[in-house]
């Protein structure tokens, strides 16, 4: 049960309406994420924009995710591992043995996808103060200065929406139920 209400398309409030009928329309639900940041209007203005900024960077789809799992993972949010989960596989079609990998936070067969989880976790735990081998190894990889601040806009977009879910202890939907990581607090 959510600390936080889940408001839906009848109880929100009027400034976040408009954006939580679209998300219910985008998705074909409603993400309790969403109605759960529905609760500050601006905050779910934020996440929303900082999402579609986010989706306009130099990343591919599959990095992109790979940053939002990792994170998602590390800040012990079930509820966006879940979502992730679902759009790397069902969206993206990235392999099964890369997703998991992600979620485990552990090593992947793809060089290039494992420097960036590793520059990943490096960002968040340094909190952006990496280890200039940290960032060499993310150059030498073949990424780019922008990217490294790439990185950074992806951790900031999870931060806002695993925290605000850890806040709410939001449940997972049951539309994410199977794309659900035992080993994380789903708090359902």
């Amino acid at each position: 049960m959510s600390r936080l209400t889940i408001h839906n398309t009848d109880s929100a409030p009027s400034q976040a309406q408009e954006r939580v009928s679209n998300a219910l329309q985008a998705n074909g639900f409603l993400p309790n994420l969403i109605g759960v940041l529905a609760n500050a209007p601006t905050a779910l203005e934020a996440y929303q924009t900082l999402g579609g900024i986010n989706g306009r960077t130099s990343l591919t789809p599959a990095e992109r995710e790979v940053v939002q799992i990792v994170a998602a993972t590390l800040n012990d949010c079930g509820f966006c591992v879940a979502g992730h989960t679902k759009l790397a596989l069902k969206k993206l079609g990235m392999p099964q043995q890369t997703v998991d990998a992600l979620r485990a936070v552990q090593p992947l067969e793809d060089a290039k996808l494992d420097v960036l989880a590793q520059f990943t976790v490096a960002v968040i735990q340094h909190k952006g103060q990496v280890l200039d081998e940290d960032l060499t190894a993310f150059r030498d990889a073949g990424y780019t200065d922008q990217q490294a601040l790439e990185v950074v806009l992806g951790v900031s977009l999870a931060t806002l929406c695993n925290f605000a879910n850890g806040l709410a202890q939001t449940p997972v939907n049951t539309e994410l139920e199977p794309y659900t990581n035992p080993e994380l607090t789903t708090f359902a």
